[in-house]
């Protein structure tokens, strides 16, 4: 069951639900912890959960965040400003129209998810994806590696979670293919990169700074 947050909540039809993993070692980032460490993936981490819930907290949509274990009631999410539920079902695809299905239930005519794992996600971006529900049926956000960061729909659509290999490069066009068939519009936001590997770390300019310091604290240079 959702918490439910106090009447600070905007009242609207649009819906941004956000899906992260609860921040434990060992169970997020798991690629990139194997190029850095388990103790530095989970830093990192922690600092996209805080970059993803900086550039949301100001959007006035209704916001939820879906956990992938258990709520956490006294993290960075404010309990006044985020909905709070657990993911449910086998997979990420079930999970995923499972949250949609949620939404739309309960009265949402525009609903988008993001994940916690993108560094150049921004408020803007985000609001061009609802706004864009206007004209189209759907909307997706391409991610470099062939995937996407951001889906949003105007009804339930359950094709474009099923059946899909997630985490290959074939997932953003099998998810287009699928609203081409069905009938629906859609509109491309611009590409951007998730962060999964070290040369995604690489890339990031202001998180690669963070990792740098990260290091240089854990090995203080010998006097």
């Amino acid at each position: 069951m959702a918490y439910k947050p106090s009447s600070m909540t905007p009242s609207t039809n649009e819906q941004l639900i956000i899906f992260v993993k609860n921040p434990q070692m060992g169970h997020v980032k798991t690629r990139l912890a194997l190029e850095t460490s388990p103790p530095i993936a989970l830093t990192l981490y922690k600092r996209l959960l805080a970059y993803t819930q900086e550039a949301t907290k100001g959007l006035p949509f209704k916001k939820s965040v879906w956990y992938d274990q258990k709520i956490d009631y006294e993290d960075l999410w404010s309990n006044q400003s985020f909905e709070k539920a657990v993911q449910r079902g086998d997979g990420l695809g079930s999970r995923m129209a499972g949250a949609f299905l949620s939404a739309f239930t309960g009265g949402a005519k525009k609903v988008a998810i993001i994940g916690s794992d993108c560094p150049y996600i921004t408020e803007e971006i985000i609001k061009e994806a609802f706004h864009s529900l206007d004209t189209h049926d759907a909307v997706i956000g391409p991610a470099l590696d062939g995937g996407y960061y951001l889906i949003g729909l105007k009804k339930p659509f359950e094709q474009a979670f099923l059946n899909k290999p997630w985490s290959t490069p074939s997932v953003l066009q099998l998810t287009i293919s699928d609203f081409q068939e069905a009938g629906l519009s859609y509109h491309l936001l611009e590409e951007l990169s998730d962060l999964d590997t070290y040369d995604d770390l690489q890339n990031c300019d202001w998180l690669y700074k963070e990792f740098k310091e990260i290091v240089s604290r854990a090995n203080p240079p010998q006097l």
